[in-house]
């Protein structure tokens, strides 16, 4: 398993090398969007209207922080489940989305898509909420504010730390690793 550091927006050929199990540190922008915000793409997709952030090589993490204490960017901001998003990814990901972040197994529709169209899966560490906002430097609510925790921000990230999960080839560490220890 390698690592590397990475800077988003993440290019075609940053997703082709990696591989499930490899650690990676995420440096720059990414997205936050429950599945309240997912739906809302979509419908914004299927109306061909803009969307309220570009898609093409971005980074999307499932998370709900908890209020922003005084003096700090973010709350304390780790993973949801991923599979909620499941129904609405695979059309962001034909979009041009090249990378999701949060915790579970994807299903069967979004591995086919990442496949397709050239994305990873990342899992970040549940239950490390307050350590991975360390890595949050700034925070903007983009779109979406009455959605509360679930609207969409702007996190700007330093060394944000994941794993892969899911990688384009069908790689996944959810998997593979239960036939590592199974024997």
């Amino acid at each position: 398993m390698a690592e590397y550091s990475m800077k988003t927006p993440l290019r075609p050929e940053d997703v082709d090398r990696l591989r499930a199990g490899d650690a990676v540190k995420l440096t720059g922008d990414i997205y936050t969007a429950r599945d309240a915000a997912h739906k809302r793409l979509v419908d914004l997709i299927k109306d061909g209207k803009t969307l309220p952030m570009p898609l093409e090589g971005q980074v999307i993490y499932y998370v709900g922080p908890s209020p922003t204490p005084p003096g700090k960017p973010i709350g304390s901001a780790g993973p949801t489940t991923s599979g909620r998003m499941d129904p609405y990814a695979p059309i962001l990901i034909e979009r041009g989305l090249r990378g999701m972040i949060g915790k579970g197994e994807r299903s069967a529709g979004v591995v086919e898509a990442m496949q397709k169209h050239g994305c990873v899966y990342f899992a970040a560490t549940g239950g490390a909420a307050a350590l991975l906002s360390k890595r949050i430097v700034a925070a903007e609510v983009i779109a979406y504010p009455e959605l509360g925790a679930e609207s969409i921000s702007r996190l700007r990230v330093e060394n944000f730390p994941v794993i892969v999960a899911q990688d384009r080839y069908g790689g996944n560490i959810y998997r593979d690793g239960q036939k590592q220890y199974a024997r």
